[in-house]
């Protein structure tokens, strides 16, 4: 059996308009088959954000979702049961009212209560036991509470290592200024996730924030082929139009599945250290598994046009999901995800 494109979980804030823009970018990536988006939570406690997350997987997922292999159903959405991320924010709340000029919702999703949304943990770990050894990656574009739950459960670290070839996370800052939000949100998280973390991390760091907008243009040209479409409906909710977007979450995104088209310049190995009030350190070694990108202003123009292309790529119907060979998952994996060297 043929190896299958990285498998990618996602972990996301859903608290900026970028963090929609990098889900788009993933189900774009997913589209062209450079890897497979096979599993998404929301650590914010919102249950409308897990509806708008379901909106924007049914829409990506055509006829035929490539994450579960049957119609009619697309990634189960794990979200957080607490924290401090709770508020409604107009671009994921407002496209949930969209209507078609039959009367009818613009979306659908059969999440109405939490009961209908996933325990984050339980997500992940069930990702990971489908997935090949070595081919998967963890983008976390919030703070680090989710994954490290999923760190500190079990024996997830086997797991871990087994499974995750990199993890790649917005978050921290290594240049002048004050702690990052995603860190300050949770250090205790955040220094747990650093500190045992058993294979390489890539950070995106705030400092990569505000060096390249997405173009409101874009949103007003390049989307003509959908009547209705959740990441225009976000995008145009979420700030008096025209306006360029931020787009620091899509920078983890694009490096996770694409490392080697040199978007981005990407520091010697080291170890990331997160202080107490929430400031993290760099400090290089050899021997370190950490690493952080770096701007690079001759990619500029090239990032924004692989941006646009992507996030306004029409969805592509995709394949029922392929599973490891016997070799290297067998079906007690699957039920038993706490017991990963059977």
């Amino acid at each position: 059996m043929e190896k299958p494109a990285v498998g990618i979980v996602l972990d996301t804030a859903l608290s900026r308009i970028d963090d929609v823009l990098a889900m788009a970018l993933l189900y774009g990536l997913d589209g062209k088959k450079e890897e497979r988006l096979v599993s998404v939570s929301v650590c914010r406690a919102n249950l409308k954000a897990a509806i708008y997350s379901d909106v924007v997987g049914r829409f990506y997922a055509g006829a035929v979702s490539g994450a579960i292999g049957f119609g009619g159903r697309t990634l189960p959405v794990g979200l957080a049961d607490s924290g401090p991320l709770k508020d409604d924010l107009p671009f994921f709340t407002q496209p949930l009212t969209h209507m078609m000029l039959d009367g009818k919702p613009a979306y659908n999703s059969d999440i109405k209560t939490d009961l209908d949304t996933a325990e984050i943990v339980a997500v992940v770990r069930n990702a990971l036991t489908a997935q090949w050894d070595g081919n998967t990656i963890i983008v976390v574009n919030g703070p680090a509470t989710n994954i490290a739950r999923v760190l500190a459960t079990g024996n997830s670290k086997d797991w871990i290592q087994r499974k995750v070839s990199l993890l790649v996370f917005a978050g921290g800052r290594f240049a002048s200024g004050p702690a990052d939000e995603n860190i300050k949100a949770d250090v205790a998280s955040a220094r747990k996730l650093f500190a045992e973390w058993p294979t390489p991390i890539v950070v995106c760091g705030a400092e990569m924030d505000g060096l390249v907008s997405y173009p409101g243009s874009s949103i007003e040209n390049d989307f003509a082929w959908s009547t209705a479409h959740p990441v225009v409906d976000a995008y145009r909710a979420a700030g008096k139009m025209p306006y360029d977007a931020p787009v620091w979450a899509m920078h983890a995104g694009l490096y996770a599945v694409r490392p080697k088209e040199n978007y981005f310049k990407v520091s010697d190995a080291g170890t990331v250290s997160v202080l107490e009030d929430g400031r993290t350190t760099f400090t290089p070694s050899a021997n370190g598994k950490h690493r952080h990108l770096i701007f690079d202003p001759s990619q500029k123009d090239r990032i924004v046009k692989t941006y646009t292309e992507l996030v306004s790529a029409k969805p592509v119907e995709k394949p029922a999901r392929l599973f490891p060979p016997k070799n290297q998952q067998k079906p007690e994996d699957v039920k038993k995800p706490e017991d990963p060297k059977k």
